[in-house]
């Protein structure tokens, strides 16, 4: 209920923040794709927290083990089930305000819907359910790059009101994980980092915007019309723990072009149709061209503060709460490797599709 995601390239997460484990089940993996341990530890690791000063220091190693789909080296099409264990959950920093409803967290929400909640550190609401989103997209990356060439890279475009100055057709993963906060401007993300650290000492958050191309994606993607290309993308995004908003190509700004300023002329490179200009954002008609995808995710700041707010009970009593314990005082660095394992996703289950229907 929930908790799976794609048609035929389909990913169910389980497991809670302080649970025993989290992980994910893939089923619809086609077979013979090599994959390792190491492929998705690799995106695991840029995940994890207490990886820096900037993120939660709640120290996981996030190792991942597969359990099934693969032998010797290589996918088998059957089901493959990653696991990782938590060892560093204190589930006695949130004894305190089991019965308070935090203020912009979930816990009121699970309640109002299930009438119970696990409130050791958030449970499915928590962004540790990330882990097998991350570790189902390093597969799902695997394939995009055999298959078709596809090379997917986010990074960090703006946190608060510091926008970074990015060449999306130039960036490159090196770029990305040259610094902490995953800004590949260096003079902005050293900005950054001091505005998070400053965040931080005031026992305060901050929220901000990712942004993400996809070169190499092969024209035809998308399943029109409920299942637009872009229409799924934005459902990964706003699946996504704190995220806030979505834009694709020219996004909102497009709204404040004309037509004729906003359309994107055809011309013929090579022998292939291309666009001189990208304000579609590598879809049209919910279909992608062939163009480099690119779009934004916006997250709100961490709703865990040490500030004082004020909130009420379980019981509707009236009271405060500053809360302590491990939070990012900012997503955004460990935001980056989630949206493009969500991108990631979407593109192999369209590509999965687009086989199956066309050939």
């Amino acid at each position: 209920m929930g908790s799976t995601f794609g048609h035929l390239f389909r990913i169910s997460t389980w497991g809670e923040s302080h649970g025993g484990a989290v992980g994910v089940v893939v089923d619809g993996c086609p077979p013979n794709l090599d994959l390792t341990e190491d492929d998705i530890q690799a995106e695991l690791d840029r995940r994890r927290p207490g990886q820096s000063r900037v993120t939660t220091q709640r120290k996981e190693a996030d190792t991942c083990q597969i359990l099934s789909g693969v032998f010797e080296g290589k996918t088998l099409g059957t089901p493959i089930l990653i696991l990782v264990w938590n060892t560093d959950a204190k589930s006695e920093h949130y004894a305190p305000f089991r019965h308070i409803y935090r203020p912009s967290h979930a816990d009121y929400a699970y309640d109002a819907k299930y009438g119970i909640r696990n409130w050791q550190g958030g449970g499915r609401a928590s962004a540790r359910e990330t882990v097998g989103r991350v570790a189902a997209g390093a597969i799902a990356k695997k394939l995009l790059e055999t298959r078709c060439g596809t090379e997917i890279i986010g990074y960090v475009k703006q946190i608060h009101k510091l926008y970074a100055d990015v060449d999306p057709a130039a960036v490159t993963l090196k770029q990305v994980e040259a610094n902490i906060v995953r800004c590949p401007d260096p003079h902005c993300a050293e900005e950054m980092i001091a505005q998070i650290d400053w965040a931080r000492r005031q026992g305060d958050s901050l929220g901000g915007v990712v942004e993400l191309i996809a070169r190499n994606v092969p024209a035809g993607l998308g399943e029109p019309v409920f299942d637009k290309l872009e229409a799924d993308l934005a459902k990964a995004i706003m699946s996504l723990p704190a995220s806030k908003g979505f834009e694709i190509g020219s996004g909102f700004a497009g709204t404040t072009l004309t037509g004729s300023q906003h359309n994107d002329p055809y011309e013929m490179r090579d022998g292939q149709v291309h666009t001189r200009t990208n304000n579609s954002g590598g879809v049209q008609g919910g279909i992608s061209i062939g163009e480099p995808i690119t779009l934004r995710a916006a997250f709100k700041p961490t709703a865990t503060i040490n500030k004082t707010q004020e909130t009420v009970t379980d019981t509707g009593e009236a009271t405060t709460l500053a809360a302590k314990g491990r939070h990012d005082p900012c997503v955004l660095p460990r935001a980056v490797p989630m949206v493009e394992a969500m991108v990631a996703l979407v593109l192999a289950d369209h590509y999965l599709r687009q086989r199956a229907q066309c050939g």
